[in-house]
């Protein structure tokens, strides 16, 4: 089937039909594979995805094949049925829309989760698929792009006495979870500085600009929210999955995993928590800043009212004011109108109203 980019082109499909739902992110897919036990590794960028059936028959090795890109229907479909893949779980695979969860097909365990990206240039947050398939002695990893968050962990597949050399794929599929899980604590790290040099600037410069900026951070913290919230379920699955695929010894290193998204789901609560609370200091601020405006302005308008009824009394030039003639009438009233809005000053700086 052709990709496309929306959900309802699945409509009226019978269920397991490949379509590609989202975005193409990818100018070309790429597969990579790596075979390793305790003594060889083997890695290698493939050009065709029946290379890999190279690798796939041979016991003494397990196998990581990483697939960046989900745009290519075809490569997906061919790699679901050299592993006997079900339907249903390709076609999951090729929903980007999926909800983080876990499911047990007996043969293999699949996993679906979000990886969660900084976009460098115009500091937006963007979040891809993630899809992890764990076999008897195969993982499958499929992502949107080449994010380059998991070269971390070949990296550490070319120290022969690395546990992941030495261990099951079931211990390779928690040391990608991990590493997802681990990429948000750099993305809440990058939001708790934001958030704190917002919350500086929030009571001495309160501007309109600030309380967009608030308003784009509480978004953000519930689109992380939608991605995080799910995964102690899929966490608590791997964990309490009836199969020998996952062992005994990593199940250890799960429950590790679903401290730390426990902990980040925390921080992302507290910081929703404190955002919202920002917009109360935010207009706090405003109206606090409003009153001092209006008391200047009430105190200005006080100490005017008794000179402007005296400026009006002697504006209205009628024939028979004694004043009018008096020589020193006009310095007179302007001293004792000087005198009285200095005295009243005064006495409102004493009473502390200004």
């Amino acid at each position: 089937m052709a990709a496309s980019g929306r959900r309802g082109s699945q409509i009226g499909l019978a269920p397991g039909a490949l379509v590609h739902v989202g975005e193409k992110k990818v100018e070309k897919v790429v597969i990579r594979v790596l075979a390793y036990n305790s003594e060889t590794l083997i890695e290698r960028q493939l050009e065709k995805v029946e290379e890999c059936l190279e690798f796939k028959d041979q016991p003494d090795l397990n196998l990581w094949i990483d697939v960046d890109g989900l745009d290519r229907v075809d490569i997906i479909g061919k790699l679901g049925s050299y592993f006997n893949i079900h339907p249903l779980t390709l076609e999951d695979i090729l929903n980007t829309r999926q909800r983080p969860k876990t499911e047990d097909y007996d043969s293999y365990i699949y996993s679906v989760l979000k990886m969660i990206l900084l976009d460098k240039e115009n500091k937006e947050i963007t979040i891809d698929q993630v899809s992890i398939i764990i076999g008897s002695n195969y993982v499958l990893s499929f992502q949107e792009r080449d994010g380059n968050v998991f070269d971390q962990m070949r990296e550490r597949f070319e120290n022969p006495a690395s546990r992941l050399r030495k261990s099951g794929v079931d211990y390779l599929a928690y040391g990608l979870i991990d590493t997802v899980i681990d990429n948000y604590f750099l993305i809440l790290e990058h939001f708790g500085d934001k958030i704190e040099y917002l919350e500086e600037g929030l009571v001495l410069h309160p501007r309109p600009e600030t309380l967009r900026t608030i308003q784009k951070y509480k978004r953000d913290m519930i689109t992380l929210r939608k991605s995080i919230w799910p995964l102690r379920e899929l966490i608590n699955g791997l964990q309490r999955v009836e199969s020998d695929l996952i062992k005994e010894t990593t199940r250890i290193y799960l429950r590790d995993v679903y401290d730390h998204t426990i902990q980040v789901i925390d921080t992302v609560e507290d910081f929703r928590d404190i955002l919202s609370s920002m917009v109360d200091i935010y207009l706090s601020s405003i109206s606090f800043r409003m009153n001092e405006v209006m008391e200047v302005l009430t105190v200005i308008a006080t100490i005017f009212i008794p000179l402007t009824f005296i400026s009006g009394v002697y504006g209205m030039n009628f024939k028979y004011m004694p004043e009018l003639n008096w020589r020193w009438g006009y310095p007179t009233v302007m001293f004792a109108m000087i005198l009285l809005a200095v005295s009243m000053f005064i006495y409102f700086k004493k009473r502390k109203w200004v």
